[in-house]
């Protein structure tokens, strides 16, 4: 097949994608060159060929568009790319989390895992035995990029499973939400457009709001992960200048993007010379007994800032994280001493202590096994309550499970109703800044199915069977 037929073939399968919609223009001829690295008499015969076909109008002077009379499958409930000039979700979000912290919520919207489950006496130890230890020059020692047993700890963490990060790449952070929003203002400015998934970790809306950039809310599978066709427009239709992107255990969905997703994922963010921002605070907490890699490991250009922390699989109050930063580790530092300055010194000295003196691996060996047998048991507990229209998404690893109801139900109301009954959730609303997951919710899996969870569940099972018959 000759290189034209090959490219027209491809746009073919991207229209019947909807990737390019009925009436849409297409990329110039010279821009589809510069993409596709062709000539640009190669793409005015892929261009011709599928005017032939009936699949492009051509326009004097004014390009190509996709033509209007193409019959379209049916497509995904969310559109290829969605563009948000504006992210507003934050006071929403706020009053979300707000209503989480009532002591007497059985409490589904929540972030962590169930704080039982931290090895709370090992970590006070280490605690303490940081306290009485340090030093008068303890503060100097650890500003940016922070405490060197740390970064070299954590350096070799990823060594062991086959990664080479260098500890000077290692900025030590207040948490992993510092480390991605610094990653995200090393890279962008204001009005700067920013692909996320579609739904997204609502922290990271909160980050592009904060910062004023432009959502990109690309479209994701709840099962393979974000679609690369999806997101190759969007670097062809916007100025991109950075993804914020979760590539093991996403939240909310729970994918894990394969191995050869995220090599194809690196080169096309190489090919288009946009950043990387990866959020991998979850890689700890696979299920099964391989730990997946983040993309970092096939970036060969240092474009990938890895964000990580031990709030999720050691213990939530620390907040201690880390960016394994690339190129940019310098940028980021700076950074952060105009924010932060640097990162609590007896925590960053507590963390070194359990980890050299405490069976890390045996803790995240007993976590991972109590974290899959209560999704287990769960996921159980819905699928025998709730409605059979009721979608039940559940990932491989971490501790979130993904509802999806009919389209034309509101869990925003059935947030407010289980609120009314004392139970917290996650409503769709919180992971985009659309509308198009209005529909769904999150349920935090990782606590005990004791008495008081499994009525709660029962309760919630009980208002969402009303909504949807209502529908």
């Amino acid at each position: 097949m000759a290189k034209y037929e090959q490219l027209a073939s491809q746009i073919r399968h991207q229209i019947e994608s909807g990737i390019w919609r009925a009436g849409e223009k297409m990329p110039s001829l010279r821009k589809q060159a510069e993409h596709a690295g062709m000539s640009l008499m190669t793409v005015m015969h892929a261009y011709q060929q599928l005017e032939s076909q009936g699949w492009l109008v051509a326009h004097p002077r004014s390009g190509y568009t996709v033509a209007e009379s193409i019959q379209m499958p049916s497509q995904p409930q969310n559109a290829a790319v969605e563009t948000a000039e504006a992210v507003d979700i934050n006071s929403f979000i706020f009053d979300v989390l707000q209503a989480s912290r009532k002591p007497y919520m059985v409490n589904f919207a929540f972030a962590y895992p169930d704080p039982n489950l931290y090895p709370r006496h090992q970590v006070n130890k280490s605690l303490m035995h940081a306290a009485r230890s340090m030093s008068v020059s303890n503060a100097l020692d650890n500003l940016p990029p922070g405490n060197d047993s740390l970064r070299a700890m954590i350096a070799q963490r990823y060594a062991a499973k086959g990664i080479s990060i260098s500890p000077d790449e290692i900025v030590i952070t207040a948490g992993a939400l510092e480390a991605l929003n610094l990653s995200l203002q090393a890279v962008t400015r204001p009005g700067d457009w920013v692909v996320v998934e579609s739904p997204t970790f609502y922290g990271a809306l909160q980050s592009l709001e904060r910062l004023g950039l432009k959502a990109l809310s690309v479209r994701t599978d709840a099962r393979t992960g974000i679609d690369l066709n999806s997101l190759e427009r969007a670097f062809q239709s916007h100025p991109v200048r950075a993804c914020w992107l979760m590539t093991n255990h996403q939240n909310p969905l729970g994918f894990t993007l394969t191995e050869e997703k995220k090599r194809q994922l690196m080169t096309l963010l190489n090919k288009y010379q946009v950043a990387l921002i990866e959020d991998d605070v979850y890689s700890e907490l696979y299920g099964g007994t391989e730990q997946p890699l983040p993309a970092k490991t096939f970036d060969l250009h240092g474009n990938v800032m890895l964000c990580s922390s031990f709030s999720k699989s050691l213990v939530a109050g620390f907040r201690i994280g880390w960016v394994a930063a690339g190129k940019r580790a310098l940028d980021i530092q700076k950074l952060q001493l105009m924010s932060t300055l640097t990162t609590s010194v007896p925590i960053q000295l507590a963390l070194v202590d359990y980890l050299s003196t405490r069976n890390y691996e045996h803790h995240l060996r007993q976590l991972r096994r109590t974290l899959d047998r209560r999704k287990k048991a769960m996921c159980k507990l819905l699928a025998q309550t709730l409605p059979a229209e009721v979608e039940i998404i559940a990932g491989d690893g971490s501790y979130f499970v993904w509802l999806r109801l009919p389209e034309t139900s509101d869990t925003m109301a059935i947030y407010v109703q289980a609120l009314a009954a004392q139970i917290t959730l996650a409503p769709g609303k919180m992971f985009s800044p659309g509308t198009q997951f209005n529909h769904c919710l999150r349920l935090n899996t990782s606590f005990e199915l004791d008495e008081r969870h499994t009525q709660a569940i029962l309760q919630l099972s009980r208002i969402i069977q009303l909504h949807c018959r209502r529908d």
